[in-house]
């Protein structure tokens, strides 16, 4: 089974994808709300799989895009998945020229963000 962390500033965000993804018997290994909080909860859970805000508040200059640079840096396997608002293009081309796998955007279709996950990890 998958085991994901979820991160995301917004709590009821981080409940909402965690709701999303149990029903599909998929583990939620933890959560981060902010980037350094991220890159830090990455190197101790080792997920398969991170959802990263990619608009948060920066944490000692960390955004979400920063926190996907630096968890690649230190993993170059990381799967990451960018979770984005409408209208956030430019910083979802970003993430993915800094590694990210993918991005679901919000409001969320549960369906898209379970096949996004399951198409990143290989399932």
């Amino acid at each position: 089974m998958a085991r994901v962390m979820i991160v995301d500033d917004a709590l009821f965000m981080r409940k909402m994808l965690s709701d999303i993804l149990k029903k599909e018997n998929i583990e939620i290994c933890g959560e981060a709300e902010n980037g350094k909080d991220a890159i830090e909860k990455y190197q101790q859970l080792k997920p398969d799989l991170v959802t990263m805000d990619i608009v948060m508040p920066k944490v000692e200059e960390i955004d979400g895009v920063g926190a996907v640079r630096e968890i690649m840096k230190v993993d170059p396997q990381a799967k990451i998945i960018m979770v984005s608002a409408m209208g956030q293009h430019s910083l979802v081309v970003e993430a993915i020229q800094a590694g990210a796998k993918d991005f679901v955007t919000k409001p969320f279709q549960p369906s898209r963000v379970v096949e996004a996950v399951k198409r990143v990890i290989g399932e």
